[in-house]
C-alpha cells in the first residue's frame, strides 16, 4: 500500500538532489552551507521516525544554525534568454503544466479513496498531490524537450532564492503543537471566555474567527494558530457548548486564520520572499495589496461559521 511514507521518500529524494547539485554549483558563494541545509532537510524526510525526538531536535537546531550562517543563491542551467524565448513561444499555455498538479490532486482524492487496498485513504490528498507533481514534471520535460536534471536544477535555483523561509510553515506548525501540549490554549480560552457575553453564540463565533486571524498574524502561520485557538474557543464553546458541526467550524476557522496570513510580515515565505524575488521597492507591498482581500474575506468566513455550523 502506498502511504505517506512514500511522499516523504519522494520529498527527501528531491532535497537530496538539491544538495548534491548545489555542491557542484561553484557560482554559489555559500554552496556548502546551502547544500548542507537541504541535506539535513532530506535526512529529516527520510529518517525522521528513526531519529526520535532528541535527534529531530538536534537536526532542527542544525537547520537554524545553517540558516543563521546564511544561504546562497545558485544558478539555473537554463539561461534567461532561453526562458524568455520559451515564454514568448508557448505563452499562457505553459500554465497547463502547473494545472496538472491540482487536477491530479482533486481526482486522486476521490479515486484513491475508492481503492483502499492500493492507497492509504486517510492520506489520499497528499499522495495525489505528490503524484501530480511527478506527472507535471514529466509532462513539462516531454513538452519542452528538457532533460530530467533541468527541473531539479531550476527547482534548486528557486529554493535557494526562498532559502530558510521555505521551511517556516513546518516550523510554525510544530510550534503550534508545542503550545497546545503546553496548555496555552486553555490559558487563552479562559481569558477570552471572560470577554464573551454569557450565552452569546455570535460573540463566540467572532472571537474564534478574529482570534484565528490575530494569532496567525503573531505566529505567522494558520497551522500554528489552529491548535491553540481551537482548544481555546472552537472545541469548548462552539462545538461542545453550542453543538456546532466540527467539520464546518474547523475548516472555515482555518480559512479565517489564512486571512491573518495575508496581513503579517511574520509569514515571510508568503509575503516577504515574493517581494524580494520580484525586487519590489516596498518590501511590505504584497501585504498592503492583500488587505483589501483579507478583511472582507475574514468577515465572510465568520458569517459562514455562524450560518452553517449550527443547526
Amino acid at each position: 500500500m502506498i502511504t505517506l511514507h512514500w511522499v516523504y521518500a519522494l520529498a527527501g529524494a528531491v532535497f537530496a538532489a538539491f544538495a548534491l547539485l548545489g555542491v557542484a554549483d561553484r557560482g554559489n558563494p555559500r554552496r556548502w552551507t546551502t547544500s548542507a541545509f537541504w541535506a539535513l532537510l532530506a535526512t529529516s524526510m527520510w529518517a525522521g521516525d528513526a531519529l526520535g525526538d532528541l535527534g529531530n531536535g538536534v537536526l532542527v537546531l542544525g537547520l537554524v544554525a545553517l540558516g543563521a550562517l546564511g544561504l546562497g543563491r545558485g544558478d539555473g542551467v537554463v539561461p534567461p534568454e532561453v526562458r524568455q524565448a520559451r515564454a514568448d513561444r508557448f505563452g499562457n499555455r505553459l500554465f497547463a503544466i502547473a494545472l496538472i498538479i491540482p487536477v491530479t490532486a482533486l481526482a486522486g482524492t476521490f479515486l484513491f479513496k475508492a481503492a483502499p487496498g492500493w492507497f492509504d485513504p486517510k492520506q489520499a490528498t497528499l499522495i495525489a498531490l505528490a503524484l501530480g507533481v511527478a506527472v507535471a514534471m514529466t509532462a513539462g520535460c516531454l513538452w519542452l524537450r528538457a532533460g530530467p536534471l533541468v527541473p531539479l536544477q531550476q527547482g534548486r535555483r528557486l529554493m535557494d532564492c526562498v532559502g530558510w523561509a521555505a521551511i517556516l510553515p513546518q516550523m510554525l506548525a510544530s510550534l503550534g503543537a508545542v503550545f497546545a501540549l503546553a496548555g496555552v490554549g486553555d490559558v487563552v480560552g479562559s481569558i477570552v471566555q471572560q470577554a464573551i457575553p454569557q450565552g452569546s453564540l455570535i460573540g463566540a463565533v467572532i472571537a474564534y474567527g478574529v482570534g484565528m486571524a490575530l494569532f496567525t498574524m503573531v505566529m505567522g502561520n494558520a497551522f500554528a494558530a489552529f491548535p491553540v485557538m481551537t482548544a481555546a474557543i472552537g472545541i469548548p464553546l462552539l462545538i461542545r457548548t453550542y453543538h456546532g458541526d466540527p467539520a464546518i467550524v474547523c475548516a472555515i476557522g482555518m480559512l479565517a486564520g489564512f486571512c491573518g496570513t495575508l496581513l503579517t510580515p511574520m509569514a515571510a515565505n508568503f509575503n516577504l520572499v515574493p517581494a524580494a524575488l520580484l525586487e519590489l521597492k516596498d518590501k511590505h507591498g504584497v501585504i498592503k495589496r492583500q488587505v483589501g482581500t483579507a478583511v472582507p474575506l475574514l468577515i465572510v468566513n465568520i458569517a459562514l461559521i455562524y450560518w452553517l455550523a449550527f443547526p
